[in-house]
């Protein structure tokens, strides 16, 4: 008996960089003849196709994909909003059409904004036509403002999110400024509204795809930080060099020349990119083996930040997947990825099985992952280091730091320069004593006093 079309799964492949997301995701995609949608924030941009890991030719043909390679690369305001609004029309489509939707990708938020019920929706009070006919983007004139004149409009018209944000975190500041522009309200209480709606929780609204099967490839630390340098090596041998050339040729020069590039929006934020700044502005500058130590230079910045956000990349699986609160929360099936050779067994047969138990309405034969949430932890509640001159951002970054070497140097040095101050204060006392009791001496007997 056909499944009926709302019964359908969303598959949905979370995992760092490197696990074989894509992998999977085309094997299910075609073997239950499903499509792909591309949850990648640097995917949707034309160019770059090898530092961003996109689907070949040949692996599209196998399988329809979706997400990938429509937006010029030269827009700087494509928005997690933006693709939100494109994917969730493609999930609704492929639905109708009785197939499969199998979201994959790195950007966690943006799975998250499928998922869950999490964005605010612009709204239309302030919007002006922009060069392009769209609106124009308030966010990035925001973003010109000083860092703390930013977070002090953001204070005196929605306190309780400026204590929740970072002042140097200027994009989120400008975001909640933006919210409160565009709507009318605040952008706390905005957030309020989704988690007390039914099914919400204390990180948005409701779970708008019951019926979600969420499967997170990982692998030990150790073997997917080797696996990382060695996907980087075969980029450059897959001619990831000349990939960057062309593209800095095409939309980076000009930026350069002019000094109003960034590196800090659309696709020119793309890791691996930005650390080939030095070598790609100074080829052909300067002397061969300068320009040979800047390319080094740039592969081991590639490989170092490709290393912590895969990192980076399971802290948010675990904080914001694994250990979600509220009734909201689907279940998680995790497939290690460790041993490729035990690929079939391991992940690709586990997986088939998962989905084949949506499809059926069955119990899993796998079980699901499950960790315990920390309630006691505020992830947004600020600390201030009279020590450090710092905010912190949550009870356990506050933990880390008040343990961290920074925040004991500056606390020894500090309690010696206190230290200091109230020897040379005991010493000028003392000094004013031994005056004050010599004019005693002199014939003022009751000047001395202890």
């Amino acid at each position: 008996m056909a499944v009926a079309a709302r019964q359908l799964p969303l598959v949905v492949i979370l995992g760092a960089t490197g696990t074989g997301k894509s992998r999977l995701a085309l094997q299910l995609g075609s073997r239950l003849g499903g499509e792909i949608i591309s949850a990648d924030s640097m995917q949707v941009y034309q160019g770059l196709d090898i530092i961003t890991n996109k689907a070949s030719t040949e692996e599209q043909a196998l399988c329809k994909h979706h997400m990938i390679s429509f937006v010029d690369p030269l827009v700087t305001n494509y928005t997690v909003v933006d693709f939100r609004n494109k994917a969730t029309a493609l999930i609704e489509d492929l639905f109708a059409r009785k197939k499969i939707p199998v979201v994959v990708g790195g950007t966690n938020y943006y799975i998250e904004s499928l998922l869950w019920k999490v964005l605010i929706e612009p709204g239309e009070k302030t919007k002006t036509p922009g060069p392009a006919g769209g609106a124009a983007d308030r966010k990035v004139e925001l973003e010109k403002l000083d860092g703390e004149e930013l977070h002090r409009l953001l204070k005196q018209v929605d306190p309780e999110m400026a204590d929740r944000l970072h002042p140097h975190d200027k994009r989120k500041v400008a975001r909640s400024l933006q919210v409160y522009e565009e709507t009318g309200f605040t952008h706390s209480k905005l957030l309020q509204m989704q988690q007390d709606e039914e099914g919400g929780g204390p990180l948005g609204g409701p779970l708008k795809y019951p019926n979600s099967c969420i499967l997170w490839l990982y692998a030990e630390q150790a073997v997917l930080d080797e696996r990382l340098d060695t996907r980087v090596d075969d980029m450059l041998a897959a001619g990831l060099l000349e990939e960057l050339r062309d593209f800095h040729r095409r939309y980076n020069q000009e930026k350069v020349a002019e000094s109003c590039q960034d590196y800090q929006h659309g696709i020119f934020q793309s890791i691996g990119f930005k650390e080939f700044h030095e070598f790609l502005v100074t080829e052909g500058k300067c002397p061969a083996e300068q320009s040979e130590q800047l390319l080094n230079k740039g592969i081991e910045a590639l490989k170092l930040v490709t290393r912590r956000y895969a990192r980076k990349q399971n802290k948010w699986v675990k904080n914001r997947f694994l250990k979600r609160p509220g009734p909201n929360a689907p279940l998680v099936y995790g497939l290690e990825v460790s041993d490729l050779s035990q690929w079939e067994e391991k992940v690709l047969e586990p997986a088939i099985q998962i989905v084949d138990s949506f499809l059926q309405g069955w119990p899993s034969p796998v079980e699901p992952i499950k960790m315990e949430l920390e309630p006691e932890e505020n992830k947004r509640r600020s600390h201030e280091c009279e020590v450090c001159n710092k905010i912190i951002i949550g009870d356990r970054e506050w933990k880390a730091h008040v343990k961290s070497k920074s925040h004991l140097f500056h606390l020894r040095k500090s309690q010696k320069l206190h230290s200091g101050a109230h020897s040379a204060k005991v010493q000028s006392s003392d000094t004013e004593t031994t005056r004050t009791c010599t004019e005693a001496s002199s014939g003022n007997l009751g000047a001395c006093k202890t």
